[in-house]
Order: structure tokens, then C-alpha cells, then sequence
């Protein structure tokens, strides 16, 4: 009897990647060019060059810059860093942010590691108000994809708690978008490519951890999105519930005044978030819990190939 993941995966695999398979990996793989540990030779530094590489002994004989130049590496390693706190149950059941999280990861875990590329994620959920950071060490594969999977299932059962519409469940506590990125820093000993899979809806002192981490990886930002994160619904007086706190407040949804205010804040919150990744030269992509997978990634393989054009 197949699990959840096979399932999901098989679904996945007949729907999405069959419309990607190429395209994903072939459009990062670029990032990688003359990074690897094989030297092959050296050659004058021009204006734009890393400066990590300029090699002195060479430039001292030489009395000009002279840069280390390396073979390009076969193997692209990925790192995906999965937000699993009590935001991300928001939507409609089955298509809450988190369903599209996994089917996400699942879909990029495929794509990248049937080329032999190895494929890790990291996990970062708030379940019981515990903040707990799992990893799976990369690896390749369909059997390894499923691991991720098998994980994201642990996690969202651990945290299941009734939850509906936008309900925290057993989840407590903030997401720490900081910490997050410091956790992945810390695992990714060589070059890298990044996805961030998150709503980005948390605190921590985020934009000095991407900073660090933005230069010495290519780093992706994913932003799963519910029209419930921004919208209010006109229904007068309803009960309200902080997904991650659990602190409830008794409003009233009608009051012209507190839509204008929430909808400066959400403005706010977006306008803060673009312009810290911007700063990172990190780019960010909306999907859409009503978004269309493939059609969404691919999208997001054209933006990166015009960044780079």
C-alpha cells in the first residue's frame, strides 16, 4: 500500500514535472560555472571579478591581479528551507500554504535529483511552542525526494490539531525567519543553491542573516501566499486568531477604519520584504495557494534566466 507521499508524488510527477523536467535545473545550473575545487589554471583579474579568488602569490610575481580560475562543478547541491510554523496552515483544507509547501518541495526535490544532482532540506516548524530545526542531508533520487516527503508529514501530523480556516492547531510561537537562514548557513559547507519556502510572515532580524548567506550562495525565495494573509472578510463582529501566538481578539470586521489600517500594514509588511530582499540581491516569487504549479515554476525559471541575461 503506497503512503501519502507516494501518492502525492505520483500525482505530482503526471501533472508537474513532466512539464518541467529540464527546465528547472537547467536554468541554475549556470549559477555553479567556475566555483568547483578543480583548478584549472589562472588568468588576469578584470573590474567585476570575485575578489575571494584573486591569487596573491601569483599576483606578487606577476605585479598584476591574477584570479584562480576552476573547473565547473557537475554537481549542483540544493538546500530547501521548508517553513513549517503555524502561518503556513492558513487556506482551505487541502489547499492550505503548507499543501503547497510539500508539494513544492516534492516537485523540486524530483526535479533536481533525477539529474544526480543531491537535493537537502531543512525543516523549521514552532510545533508546542517549541522552535526545532530537522535536517535531511542531501542526497538523489525518487526514493530520496520521498524521504522529504515521509518528513514533511511527520511534521504537519505532529503539529495537526483541528486546525481550519487560518486555525494555529498545536503550533505556538513566531516564526524566527533569522534563524532559519542561519540554520541552512551553517549546514551549507560549499556553494549552494537555496530555495526559502515560506510566507515570510514572522520576525528576527532576517535581512542581516540573508545578507550573510545571499554572497556565498545563490539563494530563492519562494513566498506561499493566501488571500486570507491579506484580506479581512466584511462580517461584522468575529472572533480572530493570531495563527502562530494562538492570542485571540474579538473584532469588528465592518469598521472602514480597521480595514484601512490592516490593509496599510499588510502593504507595509510587503514593501519591508521586497525591499530587504532586493538589498540581498535575493529574488522573490509569489505562489499562490490557487496557483498553478507548473506554470508558477516556470515563470520563475524565466524571471531568473532575465536577471541573468
Amino acid at each position: 500500500m503506497r503512503t501519502a507521499s507516494e501518492r502525492l508524488l505520483l500525482r505530482l510527477e503526471w501533472r508537474v514535472v513532466r512539464r518541467l523536467d529540464g527546465r528547472l535545473a537547467g536554468g541554475y545550473r549556470t549559477a555553479h560555472r567556475g566555483t568547483g575545487t578543480d583548478l584549472a589554471g589562472l588568468r588576469e583579474y578584470v573590474e567585476g571579478d570575485d575578489a575571494r579568488y584573486i591569487d596573491w602569490n601569483a599576483t606578487a610575481r606577476l605585479n598584476k591581479p591574477h584570479l584562480r580560475v576552476f573547473n565547473e562543478d557537475r554537481e549542483l547541491t540544493v538546500w530547501l528551507v521548508l517553513d513549517r510554523s503555524a502561518s503556513m496552515t492558513v487556506g482551505v483544507p487541502g489547499r492550505s500554504k503548507q499543501d503547497v509547501l510539500s508539494e513544492l518541495a516534492l516537485v523540486l526535490a524530483r526535479l533536481f535529483g533525477r539529474g544526480g544532482n543531491r537535493v537537502g532540506a531543512l525543516l523549521y516548524d514552532t510545533a508546542f511552542g517549541n522552535r526545532a530545526v530537522r535536517t535531511v542531508s542531501p542526497g538523489t533520487g525518487r526514493r530520496h525526494a520521498l524521504r522529504i516527503g515521509a518528513e514533511l508529514a511527520r511534521t504537519t501530523d505532529a503539529g495537526r490539531g483541528g486546525a481550519g480556516r487560518g486555525g494555529a492547531g498545536q503550533y505556538g510561537g513566531t516564526t524566527d525567519l533569522a534563524a532559519m537562514l542561519d540554520a541552512v548557513g551553517k549546514i551549507a559547507q560549499r556553494r549552494a543553491l537555496i530555495v526559502v519556502i515560506s510566507d515570510f510572515i514572522g520576525n528576527g532580524d532576517w535581512e542581516r542573516s540573508l545578507l550573510r548567506l545571499a554572497p556565498r550562495n545563490e539563494v530563492v525565495a519562494l513566498r506561499v501566499i493566501d488571500s486570507a494573509d491579506d484580506e479581512l472578510p466584511d462580517a461584522g463582529l468575529v472572533v480572530v486568531e493570531d495563527a502562530e501566538t494562538g492570542e485571540q481578539l474579538v473584532i469588528d470586521s465592518s469598521d472602514p477604519l480597521l480595514r484601512a489600517r490592516l490593509a496599510a500594514c499588510v502593504e507595509d509588511r510587503d514593501t519591508s520584504l521586497a525591499a530587504g530582499m532586493r538589498r540581498a540581491g535575493v529574488p522573490i516569487h509569489r505562489i499562490g495557494t490557487d496557483a498553478d504549479l507548473a506554470t508558477a515554476l516556470i515563470d520563475v525559471v524565466a524571471s531568473t534566466r532575465r536577471r541573468r541575461a
